[in-house]
């Protein structure tokens, strides 16, 4: 197969002058006009080289690579920065933004191509010795959110949290519900489509579940998440026992985004015994009720059988509903013998505009205090994120 190469240039006869030129010489071109646009196709399309112009009016080069090496599925991806800055600094501030060459317009053609042809030689040389090795390449950060019971808003909490991270990061999020059959983002959001999670677990092979597979299963929300969809007909929840196809999901999704938030539903699911060890933060959500408080220390206790580090599993207090019978956060910490890392307050009417505005909530008042309850755990993940691995 030829190899694609993106160019993005706001100049349309540089894009059609180059990108007839490579074509020529037998690449597979994607072509954008603005930056936006192209970090669009570079997470959607996966491309084997960048070509890249710096004087952009939206986004210029710089930022477009700054927020291409974040993610995990363009940050080894080799960028050519191809623009009519010549100056020294120019090239250093590419270069320290993770450029891997700089170009300077005009050029000639021949140059050009011999450039071209080298990024993708050694391009080709690190994927070899990647999967010789048996590696994944680049890994996202995968957060895995479950409770004890159900009821208690992990959907919720993974839809919010995702788009504060999208914010706050300005990198990619992708949230997966991963329960079959009961799937309740599509609703809450406005989408119609919600068999992205069943076509994979479907797949009669684990070889099935590729990367193009997986891309064609993802749906794009207007806040900028990305979603993998669970099906909400009753019927497709025998497909939980698919684990292997369940692991390769997860393994996969944590190279198409700097964040995975995963929905996990209620206990250790089969699936999740595989699942929960890929995590590298598992978040456990609970109310402030006594028996919910019990079942939640035996769930943590359960989870840390799997070999997971109690210090990568953390609590989140969902006190949904106005009641004097719920518990602060002090009382649930010493009763639990857990901390708790962060407390969700009750808001009914903005959980309503939410839904009626098919939107996460924290997006509708960004400035109230559940958004910034919800800034708080964003954080807290950022921060250990930034820790070595």
């Amino acid at each position: 197969m030829a190899d694609k190469i993106l160019i993005v240039d706001d100049d349309l006869d540089t894009l059609r002058l180059v990108g007839l030129m490579l074509q020529r010489q037998g690449y597979q071109i994607s072509a954008a006009t603005n930056g936006q646009q192209g970090l669009d196709k570079a997470f959607e399309e996966d491309p084997d080289l960048i070509l890249l112009d710096v004087m952009m009016p939206d986004m210029d080069g710089y930022e477009v690579t700054r927020r291409l090496r974040q993610n995990p599925s363009t940050a080894e991806t080799p960028i050519l920065m191809f623009t009519a800055k010549s100056q020294l600094d120019d090239k250093v501030i590419g270069f320290e933004v993770g450029a891997n060459d700089y170009l300077t317009k005009p050029t000639h053609p021949s140059e050009l191509q011999a450039r071209v042809k080298t990024l993708l030689a050694r391009a080709g040389d690190r994927k070899e010795k990647v999967s010789s090795s048996g590696g994944d390449g680049s890994r996202g950060y995968v957060i895995g959110i479950l409770s004890a019971r159900g009821g208690l808003g992990i959907t919720t909490l993974a839809a919010n949290l995702a788009a504060g991270l999208l914010s706050k990061s300005r990198s990619e999020v992708i949230v997966a519900e991963m329960l079959p059959g009961q799937g309740s983002l599509a609703l809450e959001l406005g989408l119609n489509s919600t068999k992205g999670l069943v076509d994979l677990l479907g797949l009669g092979r684990v070889s099935e579940v590729t990367r193009d597979k997986l891309r064609e299963s993802l749906t794009h929300h207007d806040s900028g998440l990305k979603l993998l969809l669970a099906s909400d007909r009753p019927r497709d929840m025998h497909l939980i026992n698919q684990v292997a196809n369940y692991e390769a999901v997860v393994s996969k999704l944590a190279a198409f985004a700097r964040f995975v938030v995963l929905d996990l539903g209620v206990g250790i699911q089969p699936f999740a015994t595989k699942v929960l060890p890929r995590c590298n933060e598992v978040l456990v959500l609970l109310e402030g009720v006594p028996n919910t408080i019990v079942r939640t220390r035996a769930l943590i206790e359960d989870i840390a059988s799997l070999g997971i580090n109690k210090r990568n599993i953390n609590v989140v207090l969902n006190n949904r509903i106005r009641s004097d019978t719920q518990l602060p956060s002090s009382q649930v910490q010493d009763k639990l013998e857990y901390e708790v890392i962060g407390t969700l307050t009750p808001a009914p009417e903005l959980f309503v505009q939410a839904t009626r505005l098919q939107t996460p909530a924290i997006l509708c008042q960004p400035e109230s205090l559940t958004a910034r309850q919800f800034g708080k755990l964003v954080d807290f993940i950022m921060e250990r994120e930034a820790l070595p691995r």
